[in-house]
């Protein structure tokens, strides 16, 4: 029986993961730096190791992971979060023979750099927005001048510091805050998609592309519907050619009125289209490595984070005089955390809130930062193993 070491347990993608693996023959482990019930409670795991943080201990981190592949003779290792970039700058200190699903260090930079991304997109089949690193939000007015605009630090994510004027920037808009290089593009408006792949030396081996229906705010998505788009899926077969990347990629989309699709964003990393695949969907064996064909979905069912859509979804629909849409919704999709005969898995998820809470009252943060801070990577030098 193969061995998987999945890391990241926090995430929903990495309960996701466990399950599919589990179910197709393979030992799982799962590793994380902060609680993980969400995945470490699931049926589907056979244990939880505790790591370092990335972020904050750089070569313990790598030295755990070293250690844990040795111990648990493990196979495969695969990130699902931001811990790619410093597992993808310590991948030498892991044995050789152990497969780390993540591509080199620097490629892996300029793909989550919202600037050097757009300069790699240019010339695989969509649409690139105008853009322009600027330091201030004068700069950024001089270039734009009254045109709509979206402003954006080089390295972020959830979209919790981008700044969107449709209507130009007005006269009072703050400031841009110290994070380092902005980058200011040129608003498109339209219908927003995102995409999920998985490639191996430059060949497309998983795809899915859904819309983020419902939202937490302008942050992240709890419900995801499938969407059809040949232009989406050649763009992504073409870019991982044209890098000859391999790993979990994902990007961010709009589709105008007229259709013409417009990539906005990467990350390099595995987001929640992962959970439109079925567990019978050979996902793993596309992780590996293992297929010489790309994988799409087998159905084309929804799925929800049922609790928040639950909460705040309704919340939100009840406020809109939406609740119509919202109840067919609900009803259309499956729950991709309390899957029947893995219930413990949702009793995991909310220990893990009350982990998280505990956390950002330690370190005065919002829930969000207490979730993803130790493994956050803003562009900055990582040390040499």
């Amino acid at each position: 029986m193969p061995n998987v070491l999945i890391l990241g347990g926090r995430a929903p993608v990495a309960l996701d993961h466990a399950r599919r693996f589990h179910h197709q023959g393979w030992n799982v482990r799962i590793a994380d730096s902060i609680p993980c019930r969400l995945s470490g409670w699931s049926g589907a795991v056979t244990e939880t190791l505790k790591i370092a943080p990335a972020r904050y201990a750089p070569a313990v981190f790598a030295s755990d992971l070293s250690n844990a592949v040795r111990k648990h003779a493990i196979d495969l290792v695969v990130p699902t979060c931001e811990e790619a970039f410093y597992l993808s700058r310590y991948r030498s200190c892991l044995p050789a023979g152990v497969r780390v699903l993540v591509d080199d260090f620097e490629k892996l930079r300029l793909l989550h750099s919202k600037w050097h991304f757009l300069e790699l997109a240019r010339g695989c089949g969509a649409n690139v927005p105008d853009s322009r690193c600027v330091e201030s939000l004068t700069e950024a007015r001089e270039w734009a001048g009254e045109s709509p605009l979206v402003l954006k630090p080089e390295f972020s994510r959830f979209g919790v510091h981008v700044r969107l004027y449709p209507e130009g920037i007005p006269t009072l808009a703050p400031e841009l805050a110290s994070m380092g290089t902005w980058v200011a593009q040129h608003f498109h408006s339209g219908t927003e998609f995102c995409s999920y792949s998985i490639a191996d030396q430059g060949r497309l081996l998983g795809h899915v592309v859904y819309r983020p229906s419902y939202r937490l705010r302008m942050s992240s998505s709890y419900y995801f519907d499938p969407y059809q788009s040949e232009q989406i899926r050649n763009f992504v077969a073409a870019f991982v050619k044209k890098i000859n990347f391999t790993g979990q990629i994902s990007f961010d989309w709009i589709e105008a009125a007229d259709g013409t699709m417009t990539v906005l964003e990467c990350n390099p990393r595995a987001i929640s289209g992962l959970h439109l695949f079925s567990v019978d969907d050979a996902v793993p064996a596309a992780l590996a490595g293992e297929r010489a064909d790309c994988l799409v979905p087998s159905h084309q069912r929804p799925g929800m984070i049922a609790a928040i859509m639950l909460s705040a979804g309704l919340k939100e629909a009840l406020a809109t005089s939406n609740f119509s849409q919202w109840r067919r919704d609900y009803q259309r999709a499956h729950d991709v955390i309390g899957h029947l005969g893995d219930r413990r898995a949702l009793a995991g998820a909310i220990f893990d809130l009350g982990s998280y809470a505990r956390i950002a009252i330690q370190q005065h943060c919002n829930l969000r930062e207490a979730s993803t801070r130790d493994i956050e990577w803003d562009g900055e030098e990582l040390v040499s193993s």
